[in-house]
């Protein structure tokens, strides 16, 4: 992994954690909220991020910081396929 790729990741976990922050205890974010929100551009940009994002948000499972949840359901994050929620650990 590339340094810019380190420092993409490292914004990436904090937009997701500063997401978090910005709503309720049980709210949660797609990971696309977070690759808008560090793309920053108005344009599709941010869909090259997407899979930053949920890279970032596994890292945040390892760390114990969030979960990843389809249908509203924690699930582990190596078994998650297609769209999934990211929401505070519990």
């Amino acid at each position: 992994m590339t340094s810019h790729e380190r420092r993409t990741l490292r914004r990436l976990e904090q937009a997701i954690l500063d997401l978090l922050e910005q709503r309720g205890p049980a709210a949660t974010i797609c990971p696309s909220d977070a690759a808008r929100s560090v793309y920053g551009g108005d344009d599709d940009g941010w869909r090259s991020l997407m899979e930053p994002a949920r890279q970032a948000a596994r890292r945040l499972v390892g760390a114990g910081r969030v979960e990843i949840t389809q249908g509203g359901r924690p699930v582990e994050p190596d078994e998650a396929r297609g769209p999934i929620r990211i929401r505070r650990a519990r």
